[in-house]
């Protein structure tokens, strides 16, 4: 990583500005708080801005990863605003949903302020990685005049199904630990220095006003008019400007990468590398590679008139791995960069592959093959998403999980073979229960019998026609369901084989259903299809850079933060319990005078035999001081199963120099509906 101190503009940081919007129909009129890099000379020679805008706290939260970004992008002619959302960080205002329209039209009125200042020329771009992903390609459906380019890394199109709250109809774990996340963060107190003695008054009102989110996430749980809202899968036509779509394999939102290259009509161009949910110059697993220079160009052609040969770039450029040995903590992918210079591509073509006895394009055999997975099965598989650390949260070792499966095989491969693109699993199926799910794994067993999982889906056998109208299955009944596999690019070695693994559970990442479900197979019945590249396929010109930032905010540790997943077992009981201790520690910034401080742990327990004792608690404890002040909360949240009902609690205390200052709590069931 090469540390950048120097740039052709001298840059000029603002360390907060007041951006003023409208009441927007949930609260009144506001000032958004922003950081703020621009070139010097801004005023006598305007430029493009460019704006991320997130709930995760200007001041601090982000603080880190913000300077190696910002300056650096400011120091090449722009002025960058990092925006805190109404009612975070500094903004002023209450903390609301996520992406909300008022969220939107707080954005909208910004970009047609920053537009009008005399440091600004006028063009906008907007980016951001997840939330800040999200709401560029939102805001871009809206077409604000000024608005010229964005670019979204790791964020979705489609809210119902590939984001934290639900895969194709399965209620997700994520759904309730983002909850929690959200509880944690956005009653956060401003900091005084910048908002004044009011900061007391704000951080109280934002305590009252915001509660545990996951009554609306969990009350959601159909692909209904919540869901459809802000996602821009309902209408890639209303995005005009030019996109530059960015995702990892190991993240949890790659879909969004390739679809939104096959629809957006105007200019688009994808870029998927083997990292997790980060930013590609900070990439894990590696390589990484120079984020901050590709963004340059875009902008630049977009924001400046510029030709800097993206328009000529190819479609989509993609990481493309090698067959490689499970492990949750590797640092590396083995593989190449590979390209298309159109997508869908003309020479991916769709290899129709069916299952046998447990065999997979060999020994074709109609047989009938039942699975009632134990409840601990996925455990291997702990993260929907990874966060790209070097903590275990790629999936490990699939031989376990595997043998609570339906494992179909396919002959070691004499040749190479590699796919890209979204596989689709058909399985042919009957259950026992009106109510149930499967988790699907495409995996690469090596000759020496470890078993590496290449892509996967979870879900729900209810949702197979309509989301939005899930319907009871009657048991016995021979059904059929496609499932869409993440979107992958995979090289199987020679000798190698492929596997399919069938489960009726993927704990912790799935909810279980409300029931014990017995899965039968028809294997004539069900088929993988492959979407098989040539390995031969020459690749269109392109160059990647080695990654490059500017220096991270100065400061120190204050506490030492671990990140570590470990699993008990009850030999006497079979309950399984999985705690992530996710301590990030603490860290003084010196040129603010504030430390920051967080510790997470989250406990999930099961029964191998009992869906109905899926439990998990999460908690949080956070720490902002300043000079002459200290805020704390601590939150605490649980869930519990019922057939019928998730029994949720909540509770919320918040400390201003030791003394307890706010404590609510929440205890509310909410109805189970096919999830």
């Amino acid at each position: 990583m090469r540390i950048v101190n120097e740039f052709p503009h001298a840059v000029r940081h603002v360390e907060n500005i007041w951006i003023p919007v409208p009441a927007n129909g949930t609260d009144g009129a506001a000032n958004l708080a922003a950081r703020m890099w621009l070139p010097q000379d801004a005023e006598q020679n305007p430029v493009p801005a460019i704006i991320e805008c997130v709930p995760y706290r200007k001041r601090d939260g982000l603080r880190f990863r913000d300077d190696e970004m910002h300056p650096y992008t400011a120091g090449h002619g722009y002025a960058v605003l990092r925006i805190d959302l109404r009612g975070t960080g500094e903004s002023e205002g209450l903390p609301d949903d996520e992406y909300t329209v008022a969220e939107q039209d707080d954005l909208i009125a910004a970009i047609a302020w920053i537009a009008a200042q005399p440091w600004c020329s006028g063009n906008v771009g907007m980016m951001g990685i997840s939330w800040g992903g999200f709401n560029s390609l939102q805001v871009a459906a809206r077409q604000p005049e000024a608005l010229k380019a964005i670019i979204t890394v790791d964020a979705s199109d489609d809210r119902y199904n590939d984001d934290v709250h639900y895969m194709q109809g399965v209620l997700l774990h994520d759904n309730f630990s983002w909850a929690c996340a959200m509880y944690a963060y956005a009653v956060l107190p401003p900091d005084p220095e910048l908002v004044g003695e009011r900061w007391r008054q704000m951080w109280q009102g934002r305590l009252r006003h915001y509660r545990f989110p996951f009554r609306i996430w969990g009350g959601h749980q159909r692909r209904d008019a919540y869901w459809r809202q802000a996602s821009v899968i309902e209408d890639y036509s209303a995005i005009k400007c030019a996109v530059f779509a960015v995702g990892g394999w190991e993240d949890g939102y790659s879909n969004a990468v390739p679809r939104l290259c096959q629809h957006i009509k105007g200019p688009v161009k994808g870029w998927v590398g083997p990292w997790g949910h980060t930013y590609p110059h900070n990439g894990l697993p590696g390589p990484a590679a120079g984020f901050l220079q590709e963004a340059l160009r875009w902008w630049d052609q977009w924001l400046k008139d510029k030709d800097t040969g993206v328009t000529k770039d190819p479609k989509i450029i993609a990481w493309m791995n090698d067959s490689y040995a499970p492990d949750p903590c590797a640092m590396e992918r083995p593989g190449r960069w590979i390209a298309e210079n159109a997508w869908p591509s003309p020479r991916i073509a769709t290899e129709t592959v069916k299952f046998g006895r447990h065999t997979l394009g060999h020994a074709p055999e109609a047989v009938s093959l039942s699975v009632n997975s134990p409840q601990t099965c996925g455990l291997s598989s702990v993260e929907w998403c990874s966060y790209g650390g070097s903590d275990g949260d790629y999936p490990s070792e699939q031989r376990g999980d595997d043998g609570m499966s339906l494992c179909f095989d396919g002959l070691p491969l004499k040749d190479r073979c590699e796919i890209f693109g979204m596989p689709v699993v058909e399985l042919a199926f009957a259950v026992d229960k009106p109510v149930a799910r499967v988790a699907v794994r495409l995996n690469d067993v090596a000759p020496d019998g470890a078993s590496t999982r290449v892509t996967f889906c979870v879900f729900s056998l209810n949702h197979k026609d309509d989301q939005a109208n899930p319907q009871d299955l009657v048991p016995g009944q021979r059904y059929v369901a496609r499932i869409p596999l993440n979107y992958i690019a995979h090289a199987f070695l020679p000798g190698h084989r492929l596997r399919v693994a069938v489960s009726t559970n993927y704990w912790p990442m799935m909810m279980p259903a409300p029931e014990a479900v017995t899965l039968t197979l028809f294997t004539e019945g069900c088929h993988l299809e492959l979407p098989v590249r040539p390995t031969a396929a020459k690749d269109p010109a392109f160059d990647l850079a080695e990654p490059e930032k500017a220096p991270h905010a100065p400061g120190h540790v204050t506490r030492e933060g671990s990140s570590k997943r470990e699993a008990r077992i009850d030999i006497a009981t079979g309950e399984t319990v999985l705690i992530n201790h996710k301590d990030a520690g603490g860290y003084h910034f010196s040129d603010i005078g504030i430390t920051s401080d967080c510790r997470v742990i989250e406990t999930y327990r099961i029964k191998p035999n009992d869906p109905l004792s899926y439990h998990v608690e999460i908690s949080y404890e956070q720490m902002l001081k300043g000079p002459d002040w200290e805020a704390r909360t601590v939150s605490v949240a649980s869930l519990t199963t019922r057939k019928d009902v998730f029994r949720i609690a909540a509770r919320m205390d918040a400390y201003d120099n030791g003394t307890r200052i706010f404590s609510d709590q929440e205890a509310y069931d909410l109805k189970r509906d096919y999830c």
